[in-house]
């Protein structure tokens, strides 16, 4: 089989199991209503179950480019790998646990090989797609928002069963997402060989200004995205207790308002090789920093049709910006530690998620909620920034 024929389903193979396993991202989540009654006491189990995914992909981020694993090794395989443990560790949450710590720890687990996952993603399309990787990179990202929403939408259907059912079917579509990449993706073309870590060679990419000015935007992008998306489903319950007639269905919403930015990530992706990557990602964090600026007026308002068509502004802003900065730190990166380097701006910017959620989740016990989320706007706004104050390619 030749190389054009390889290239035109090597991206559809590399969407589809980014989508399937990166649906354990939120699983805990979208069950977290049934979870707390196992633990009534946990009063902040929201964001610390949150934060512990991201933990646990942030160290697997770290030991991922420590040994500069998906440069050295097939990232194929390393993929396969870590589909197959991040499945198997989902599940553990289904068994009867008594102590709070054993649930976070496998939510930890799950997370940490998630870094082998979404950064090694990138890291195959990178090595498939060198021109339009903009392009490329939107329509992967999108199956990570995707992926993130489906839980929400599983627990939909499933309302009428045992919520394991939804644990169950998230760790059953990772494992098939493994094998589609085990199977169907090999190496791409241009692959380049990895070195053995260096420190100082990976951080020698913040001294190109475009590299920096890239991974700077995308974490003020970071700071907003995933405490938003924690938090949806609160601001939906929210709108119901304070409108009684109100009956939106809490799970539905959740997946289509966070689904939708998986339409803008491809659609960003497409308009960036006409417009410009920095230039579509510059209106798209501006668009979702005045969200979270303007969401005192909208999250109260008393119309369900404004408040919704607000989300849905927020959500289909808040990612559109994510494969475009991927695409901007992979093609300023030192091409040798592309992988890693992609790795190590992702460990940065969801240690940034951490700090944001554990933050909103401490304010929201001292500030009026309705001006709670106005503090997401610090990363969009130091984000444009970095991007219109330093040159980016």
């Amino acid at each position: 089989m030749n190389s054009t024929k390889i290239t035109k389903y090597i991206l559809p193979t590399i969407v589809i199991a980014q989508f399937l396993c990166t649906s354990l991202w939120f699983a805990g989540n979208a069950v977290l209503p049934d979870i707390v009654k196992n633990f009534p006491h946990e009063t902040n189990l929201l964001a610390n179950l949150t934060s512990m995914v991201q933990f646990g992909f942030i160290s697997g981020t770290l030991v991922f480019a420590f040994f500069a694993i998906s440069d050295i090794f097939s990232p194929s395989k390393v993929f396969f790998i870590c589909g197959i443990a991040a499945a198997l560790f989902n599940l553990g949450i289904c068994l009867e646990l008594s102590d709070v710590h054993l649930l976070l720890l496998f939510r930890f687990l799950t997370g940490f090989m998630l870094a082998g996952i979404y950064p090694v993603g990138m890291k195959i399309a990178s090595d498939y797609f060198k021109e339009g990787l903009g392009k490329s990179l939107g329509f992967l990202v999108g199956a990570l928002v995707f992926g993130t929403a489906f839980p929400h939408l599983l627990k939909t259907f499933t309302a009428s069963f045992p919520w394991q059912y939804v644990i169950f079917a998230t760790s059953a579509l990772s494992i098939i997402g493994a094998l589609a990449i085990l199977l169907f993706v090999p190496n791409g073309p241009f692959r380049t060989v990895g070195q053995k870590f260096n420190f100082r060679s990976c951080l020698s990419g913040f001294k190109k200004p475009g590299f920096r000015s890239a991974a700077f935007g995308y974490f003020g992008h970071m700071w907003e995205l995933y405490t938003f998306w924690a938090f949806l489903p609160g601001m939906l319950m929210l709108f119901n207790s304070k409108h009684p007639f109100s009956t939106l269905n809490i799970p539905l919403f959740s997946f289509l308002v966070i689904a939708s930015g998986g339409i803008s990530c491809m659609i960003g992706g497409m308009l960036s090789q006409k417009f410009g990557t920095k230039r579509i990602a510059t209106i798209a964090l501006a668009i979702s920093g005045l969200c979270c600026l303007l969401s005192p007026i909208f999250l109260f308002s008393g119309s369900a049709y404004l408040f919704l068509i607000f989300l849905f502004c927020w959500g289909l802003s808040g990612t559109a910006d994510s494969p475009l900065f991927s695409s901007l730190i992979a093609k300023n990166a030192p091409e040798s530690l592309r992988g890693t380097s992609l790795t190590l701006v992702n460990c940065i910017g969801f240690a940034i998620t951490i700090i944001s959620i554990q933050v909103v989740s401490l304010l929201s016990k001292q500030l009026n909620v309705q001006y709670l989320y106005m503090v997401l706007a610090i990363g969009p706004i130091l984000g444009l920034w970095a991007l219109i104050s330093k040159k980016t390619d």
